[in-house]
């Protein structure tokens, strides 16, 4: 299979293309600004495209003829979001429109977000698919936005819960809470760690697992479905920092800091994946399993003396 990744530098990018070429596909990528550095995947071609340049987008559907698209670029911080409203709808809708008008007669797979389900009651949870969305901040708005404008283009649309693992922006909360317990290990940081709300209680999904879910619908996904990127559970943001502090065996206490607090944060995220295991997908890893890959790279090393030192 040909697949061409938008963003095939980010978190989830990164990932997505060494599962295909693992898998044997061919793999092509776009860029913005700075040509990213992808150890270990120099089999995929680059390209630089900006989502709001739509001749470029054109150009680069046209040189590396994919049979289908998965746009992972645009912006995903819920909380910037209040601050950038513009960039977000620029990026996050407009960008999506260009990519689909660019991509005609290919599959498409539309990455979006559990955030535009909103605030859905625990009675009604886990959420299915067809649950009516309620976008609660700029950030779910335009997914949502760009949701609809992948069915009228007939895209697939993968709502992912929250994807974690190695390589994760520590903008967001785990990465987040995992690079303070290592500064606290070099000594850089007081053994204070500085938390938002932690009772909110959130789906997390490995990003290796998310990228099979993505593979399997770039080949097997019905044009205009949704479906949800979810493992089924839903552990508070407390328990899994809990965890993560157990595996890295890094002491510290826990201080609330409001800055670290979001103007919305919905209390419960937890998705049916019934629909994406009917194409065959199980996810394979746990939270566990994300928290000590995370912690895997960013825990202090201890250097090895030289022979003879």
């Amino acid at each position: 299979m040909r697949v061409l990744i938008t963003g095939v530098g980010g978190f989830v990018g990164r990932n997505l293309a060494r599962h295909l070429l693992a898998a044997g596909d061919r793999v092509s990528g776009t860029y913005v600004d700075d040509r990213p550095a992808l150890p270990g995947l120099a089999a995929a071609d680059l390209y630089e495209a900006d989502l709001l340049d739509p001749a470029a987008l054109a150009r680069v559907l046209r040189a590396a003829d994919p049979e289908a698209v998965v746009n992972l670029a645009g912006l995903s911080h819920v909380g910037e979001s209040w601050q950038r409203m513009s960039d977000y709808f620029r990026v996050n809708v407009l960008g999506t429109e260009n990519l689909l008008r660019a991509a005609a007669g290919r599959r498409v797979v539309i990455a979006s977000s559990a955030e535009v389900y909103g605030a859905v009651p625990a009675a009604r949870q886990p959420i299915a698919e067809d649950e009516m969305v309620d976008p609660r901040t700029p950030y779910a708005l335009t997914k949502a936005a760009a949701e609809r404008l992948a069915f009228a283009h007939g895209a697939v649309v993968a709502r992912s819960f929250n994807l974690v693992g190695p390589g994760q922006a520590p903008t967001f909360a785990l990465p987040a809470f995992a690079a303070q317990l290592a500064a606290i290990a070099r000594g850089e940081q007081e053994a204070v760690l500085k938390v938002g709300n932690l009772s909110a209680r959130r789906d997390f999904v490995h990003v290796d697992d998310g990228a099979a879910a993505y593979r399997l619908l770039a080949a097997a996904g019905r044009a205009g479905e949704i479906y949800n990127v979810a493992s089924g559970r839903a552990p508070s943001i407390g328990e899994a920092l809990e965890r993560l502090m157990a595996i890295s065996g890094v002491p510290a206490r826990v201080e609330p800091d409001p800055e670290r607090m979001r103007p919305v944060d919905l209390p419960l995220l937890l998705g049916d994946n019934r629909r994406l295991r009917n194409l065959g997908w199980e996810p394979q890893r746990s939270l566990d399993d994300a928290l000590a890959d995370l912690w895997e790279t960013v825990r202090p090393r201890r250097e090895v003396p030289a022979p003879g030192a």
